[in-house]
């Protein structure tokens, strides 16, 4: 290798050891342009009544801000409240399982596995009091995760206002990255992701409504405590499949145990109802509306982004394979293996081989009627590979 090559691959990998560093300054980025996308998405929508850009954007923030402060409303006091209370309900719940495995013990005469002890709230204190020190020891790394989170909060909101704000300035910034030959070819693909992000962000709402609604029905039924706060953490958590709907029925059966250990059960079939109509039904009819995702595909990507990016990487999962699927099928097939041509060389000696082939199994076969003379002509390589071209 030259000198010149050597230095491009130092420098390609320097680049790629940066891009690592910065994976989660990066993946915030990536979560400001999404919420950017969706605020535009309906900015533009309401510019559509007449009003000014400035006055829409205005009122997408509002809009935004509005969600935020409600969402927070609704789940973060009611839960803080449930939890104190679990803590001082604990003892009665433990009781209350007691009795119930005493009741099925006495129907069936059976032993149906070692009873629970029947502990005081002191034997209680004694037994977690480990657990309580080991909290207390870490309470200084939770305070500072707990900022580490509001702070990137804070970053992806002022993000996705400056983005917002002047969006066509970056998207430039960004296509000059590109050689000049390609950038209005990049310009497309930008608009292909945006359309995208935008049919997901439809989708993603869609499912969340739905699933928030059969939650709040079901858990009303069944009077469980602060059955709206939990059918809005279950539509939330919608937005992680295959996790999220499995992290979503930990609290309202956990409130539901204090009440009856039957209760509890009736919330776990709930929401095993309700994650079949969403993974067989609403899920498949909504997303093959918006966009096409394989569900192995979906599983593959969570379990890469969750491994190299953390949980930020699970939560942004779905939309970066949104995006990057555009991405694949724009640049890496259409632009490049669908333009991929053999030089006459190569194909001179694919024809060569074919002939020997045959003559080592005795049949007659000519070059000519293998590979016609005319299929050697191939066009200029900047024209084939230029795609403002195609």
């Amino acid at each position: 290798m030259k000198l010149g090559q050597w230095m491009g691959l130092l420098a390609l990998i320097a680049s790629c050891y940066i891009l690592w560093q910065i994976r989660q300054a990066l993946l915030l980025l990536f979560a400001a342009v999404v919420l950017a996308t969706a605020l535009n998405r309906l900015a533009r929508y309401l510019q559509k009544f007449g009003l000014k850009r400035s006055i829409a954007v205005l009122l997408s923030v509002s809009f935004l801000v509005l969600i935020f402060v409600g969402l927070f409303l609704i789940i973060v006091p009611p839960f803080a409240q449930q939890f104190q209370q679990l803590t001082q309900r604990a003892p009665q719940g433990i009781a209350k399982l007691n009795e119930w495995i005493d009741q099925i013990e006495a129907r069936f005469s059976g032993q149906m596995g070692q009873r629970l002890p029947n502990l005081d709230i002191n034997d209680i204190i004694q037994q977690l009091q480990p657990l309580f020190n080991q909290l207390v020891g870490g309470a200084g790394a939770f305070v500072g995760n707990t900022l580490g989170v509001i702070l990137s909060f804070l970053l992806v909101i002022v993000l996705t206002l400056m983005t917002l704000a002047e969006p066509l300035s970056y998207r430039k910034a960004f296509i000059q990255l590109f050689p000049s030959f390609y950038r209005r070819r990049v310009d497309g693909i930008l608009d292909e992701c945006e359309t995208a992000l935008g049919r997901w962000v439809i989708g993603a709402l869609i499912s969340m409504s739905v699933i928030t609604f059969l939650s709040l029905i079901g858990l009303s039924v069944l009077q469980v405590p602060l059955a709206l706060a939990h059918a809005v953490l279950a539509g939330l958590l919608n937005l992680i499949p295959n996790i999220g709907p499995g992290l979503s029925v930990i609290p309202p059966m956990t409130i539901a145990l204090l009440d009856s250990p039957l209760k509890s059960g009736f919330v776990l079939i709930l929401y095993f109802l309700i994650q079949q109509f969403e993974s067989n039904l609403l899920t498949p009819y909504v997303m093959a509306q918006q966009v096409a995702l394989l569900p192995a595909v979906t599983l593959i990507a969570q379990v890469f982004f969750a491994t190299f990016f953390g949980f930020l990487g699970l939560l942004l999962a779905l939309p970066l394979t949104v995006v990057a699927q555009v991405w694949v099928r724009e640049v890496l097939i259409k632009d490049i293996l669908n333009q991929w041509q053999a030089t006459p060389r190569k194909l001179a000696a694919l024809d060569t081989a074919i002939h020997e082939e045959y003559e080592s199994i005795g049949v007659t076969h000519s070059k000519s009627e293998s590979l016609p003379e005319k299929k050697l002509e191939i066009p200029n390589n900047t024209e084939s590979h230029n795609p403002e071209n195609q």
